[in-house]
């Protein structure tokens, strides 16, 4: 049964009539509620009205979905990017048009849901190799294959906040003769110089083929997008079934949400800064405990705990404690690795991370975890 939220989304939330310390938002940078963003929005709705009502190819488009299109294209440093409304959409839109039958994807074991979605879609044989597993991935390229090859992983992988070796998974694209898709997101507005994702944390702009992205979650809005070349842009528009039968394209009013966003964090770094501030602080806190958070790197930190109904008593007892940190269990993560999935933000105060701490710990000592 889901939780009411009577307030916009921030470090402070009132949840089921109670105010809690927010650690489940994947509000990255805080900017969900932004006074300015906020803003953005009304100005759009009172310019374009509420929804499309069609999609853009068929009623027409709104000059701040270009807007947001080109702003997205020179944050992320690619040629062009195509904004779909939501990242679900962009990756059953995207992957079904790269290949097809007769074609194979090879696919981290971890991949988001949307990713395998997109991979059954396209009817293309998938091969899925262990997650982050180099030996794996390039025993099943060596296997013998005809048609197209893509490889698709997550940059970011949104349960345990560790990243792909995407240094090695380049080299074995290259090696093999595979197109790289990667799915950034939650790497946007995250990793990587101003936050331009997991792609530029590595160095490997030129590199990869394509990536999608969300705008739902660093960016504060809604929606996700496709980045890549000029031309693989302009064929994918009038192909992608995800884009052109959508009568629920991006709405004018998020588009320009997010496209705030965009600007904010490319003139100004401290967002991205504080976020990685408080990510540090949180983690020592949580690690000198001794509890266990995997090979997160990121700002998705998991307090694995194993049995799943010990994670969701944890949960309801932070709640009662005035924390607000999700439960995940199997089969969102694998058996006997139930999590509390704690999300830091650059919205969060030191105040906050610290009663959050502190009620980790005092739970997790009348537990018995610690």
């Amino acid at each position: 049964m889901y939780r009411t939220v009577y307030s916009p989304q921030g470090a402070r939330i009132n949840l089921d009539g109670r105010e809690v310390v927010n650690m489940a938002s994947n509000n990255y940078l805080g900017l969900a509620s932004h006074p300015d963003v906020i803003q953005a929005a009304k100005a759009a709705l009172d310019q374009y009205g509420v929804g499309p009502t069609a999609s853009r190819n068929i009623v027409g488009n709104f000059p701040v979905h270009d807007e947001l299109e080109k702003a997205l294209a020179k944050f992320k440093e690619v040629e062009a990017t195509l904004v779909f409304n939501c990242g679900v959409s962009a990756n059953t839109g995207v992957i079904p048009f790269l290949v097809g039958k007769g074609d194979v994807i090879y696919s981290d074991a971890l991949n988001h849901g949307s990713i395998i979605d997109g991979c059954r879609l396209s009817g293309a044989q998938v091969k899925v190799y262990h997650h982050k597993d180099m030996i794996s991935l390039e025993e099943r390229l060596k296997e013998p294959e005809e048609g197209k090859k893509l490889i698709v992983t997550d940059g970011v992988f949104s349960m345990d906040g560790d990243l792909a070796p995407l240094p090695q998974i380049a080299d074995l694209a290259e090696k093999y003769g595979a197109m790289l898709m990667v799915d950034d997101a939650h790497g946007d507005g995250v990793m990587g110089p101003m936050g331009r994702g997991t792609v530029d944390h590595f160095g490997l702009r030129k590199r990869v083929f394509v990536e999608t992205g969300s705008l739902s979650k660093a960016f504060g809005s809604a929606g996700g997008f496709v980045a890549g070349s000029k031309e693989l842009i302009e064929a994918l528009r009038p192909k992608a079934r995800s884009f052109i039968f959508t009568a629920s394209p991006m709405a004018p009013c998020l588009a320009a949400a997010a496209l705030k966003v965009v600007e904010m964090i490319s003139e100004d770094e401290a967002y991205v800064k504080k976020l990685w501030k408080n990510r540090e602080y949180f983690a020592n806190r949580i690690t000198k405990l001794g509890l266990n958070i995997g090979t997160t790197v990121t700002p998705v930190i998991p307090v694995i705990v194993g049995d799943g109904a010990l994670a969701q008593r944890m949960s309801e007892d932070l709640f009662e404690k005035g924390v607000f940190a999700q439960a995940i269990q199997f089969p969102m993560v694998p058996k006997n690795a139930a999590r509390l999935r704690v999300i830091l933000s650059a919205g969060h105060t030191r105040e906050d991370l610290d009663l959050a701490a502190d009620a980790i710990e005092e739970s997790a000592r009348a537990m018995g975890i610690i």
